[in-house]
């Protein structure tokens, strides 16, 4: 850096300025004058290239009274530029057909742009023979846009091949839109075998960005928008946003909302707001419900509102389904209906199904069902899981099941515990698992924990651990009961405590037992109050089976009755005890009774 400022300043580089542009626009108008007068004079005198290139000269200025004279005397001496210049000047005065004449002429003497201009006369007359035959004689000369049109004739007659080698020859010569499209065709191909991509998808998905990027660095808008998403699901978000921005400022209004959410991405959600602002002016349905949802999210409902609208006027579902759900929010229930109506109408499967649910919720179960199935058939895994619960709640198991399986095989969490317990209540273990696996693996703290029983069923008894020998290694069922206890499954914390205790570890096991027991479980309150009675805390013990009693717990109860004994409360051990005879189970009652009995002789002796 500090060598070119000293550059700049010793003068060695002369910056420029309005004057040095002015002057220089004036030395050129000079020169093509002087080259003017030039031509003029030798063509006055006969010269016919001079008379071709004058008369291409006055043709590019639009002085075709001017250039048409000398256009035709140049082509009256043989010369085929001037000829196809001249079939231009017609052709642009709506004399078509002289102008064919004079293309004509001038391609079977060898002019490709002629050629060309032929083509393209034959293709707007629906001749297509004919324009295919000139267009190859322009294309095979090497013109570049004889070989582009070639390639969009053949591309229209479903002549794949021969419209990819010519599109493909024009990209190679430096035609921005033909290198546009042939990314495309590369792109769609490579699209269509997604699912069984091998070695050679990948190359065409790979020659596609590239043609990409050459379409792009001629300025292609589409071109850098494609380039941009291709770089952004790759994960290199620096250079989308730098192919995003270009399209942007040349007015692609996907690439402004794209941009946009890019950068509320990263962060910026101002500068997101402005993008998504310029492409929503220019009728961008996505760009006008992004900022639908920015306002929303700020509690400007009304700004959100005219969005939502202009998202619905520019075409966009969404912006009905948007309305549906602010409606929604506010408790506008009627509002909301017919927004959903509307998007559900046109196709919108979550405005389908969020219309089912809030006709079930009103009680309308019958009016539901159609549009949970709608959506369900469009692909909505939330509403095939509905249509579940639907089923289920009537009593109708097997269609109950088919729409949790259906849910499930899309990765629908809660659907796959559903067909995991359905197959374990068949005995169908091995299914169960499968099921409850994929329901766990989505996080599911239920599946976790039924996954866990399941395997526990099947552990072999584990040795008896010695003094001295290293503790055992965690089984899968454990790792599965922690899973479940450390998303808070009440029951999984019970048992993860129990096998902490089994181990000898009282403190982890006294964790997990007060987390069970702080979250209301009955039997995390009374295995706590075992621990903590047989470290020597009975008055805390008490407490905590006090709690369990109270919830319903018959164990906790005997317990509370026996301490009071022991103590000499024989009132209070009596309650206890009646309360244990009431909850059970049999065993526990049957203890309770006898204690009972002895109480009520004690008080009565």
């Amino acid at each position: 850096m500090g060598d070119m400022a000293n550059l700049f300043e010793t003068g060695r580089f002369a910056q420029p300025s309005d004057r040095d542009e002015a002057a220089d626009e004036a030395q050129e108008a000079a020169d093509e004058a002087a080259e003017e007068v030039r031509r003029r004079l030798a063509a006055e005198a006969g010269d016919v290239e001079a008379m071709s290139v004058l008369g291409a000269m006055l043709l590019r200025r639009g002085d075709f009274d001017g250039a048409e004279s000398h256009l035709r005397a140049a082509t009256a001496a043989g010369d085929r530029a001037a000829a196809n210049n001249l079939g231009v000047l017609l052709h642009q005065r709506g004399y078509a057909d002289e102008a064919a004449g004079w293309w004509r002429i001038a391609a079977v003497a060898g002019s490709a742009p002629a050629a060309h201009a032929l083509g393209r006369h034959f293709r707007e007359r629906g001749d297509e023979p004919a324009a295919e035959y000139w267009l190859r004689q322009a294309a095979e000369q090497g013109h570049v846009l004889g070989a582009y049109a070639l390639a969009d004739l053949l591309e229209h007659r479903g002549d794949e091949t021969g419209a990819r080698r010519w599109m493909r020859a024009a990209a190679e010569r430096g035609h921005r839109e033909a290198a546009y499209r042939l990314a495309r065709t590369l792109d769609r191909n490579a699209g269509h075998r997604r699912d069984g991509r091998d070695e050679g998808d990948t190359e065409a998905a790979d020659e596609a960005e590239q043609w990409y990027r050459q379409a792009a660095a001629r300025g292609h808008r589409r071109a850098a928008l494609h380039l941009g998403t291709i770089l952004e699901k790759r994960g290199e978000l620096k250079e989308a946003g730098r192919w995003y921005l270009t399209s942007a400022k040349d007015g692609e209004a996907r690439a402004a909302c794209a941009l946009g959410f890019l950068l509320r991405d990263a962060g910026d959600t101002e500068s997101a707001a402005v993008w998504w602002l310029r492409a929503a002016q220019d009728g961008d349905g996505n760009a006008a419900n992004a900022l639908g949802a920015l306002h929303a999210e700020r509690g400007e409902t009304q700004t959100a509102e005219r969005w939502y609208r202009a998202a619905m006027d520019a075409g966009d579902d969404n912006g009905a389904y948007n309305l549906g759900l602010l409606c929604a929010d506010q408790g506008r229930t009627t509002q909301a209906e017919q927004w959903y109506r509307r998007a559900a109408y046109a196709g919108h499967r979550e405005a389908s199904n969020a219309l089912a649910i809030l006709l079930l919720r009103s009680g309308d179960e019958t009016g539901a069902e159609p549009w949970f199935s709608k959506a369900a058939e469009a692909g909505s895994v939330d509403a095939a899981f509905n249509l579940g619960i639907l089923h289920a709640g009537r009593g109708e198991e097997r269609a109950a099941l088919r729409w949790y399986e259906r849910a499930a095989s899309a990765g629908h969490t809660e659907a796959a515990l559903q067909v995991g317990m359905a197959r374990l209540r068949d005995g169908d273990e091995r299914e169960a698992e499968r099921f409850l696996r994929c329901a766990a693996g989505g996080g599911s703290a239920e599946a976790a924990y039924r996954l866990a029983t399941v395997l526990d069923a099947r552990r072999p008894p584990a040795p008896e651990h010695k003094l001295g020998e290293p503790a055992h290694e965690k089984s899968e069922c454990e790792e599965w009961y922690e899973r479940a206890a450390s998303q808070g499954h009440r029951r999984a914390q019970v048992r993860v405590g129990m096998m902490a205790a089994a181990r000898g570890d009282v403190v982890e096991a006294a964790r997990w037992y007060r987390e069970a027991a702080e979250a209301g479980s009955r039997n995390g309150a009374f295995n706590l109050g075992l621990l903590l009675a047989r470290e020597g805390s009975e008055p805390e013990a008490v407490v905590w089976w006090r709690r369990a009693a109270d919830a319903g717990h018959g164990r906790a109860a005997l317990r509370l009755a026996l301490v009071c004994a022991r103590r000499g409360e024989l009132a209070e051990g009596q309650r206890w005890a009646d309360l244990a005879v009431s909850l059970g189970p049999r065993e526990v009652g049957e203890r309770a009774a006898r204690l009972r009995d002895a109480l009520r002789q004690e008080l009565s002796a």
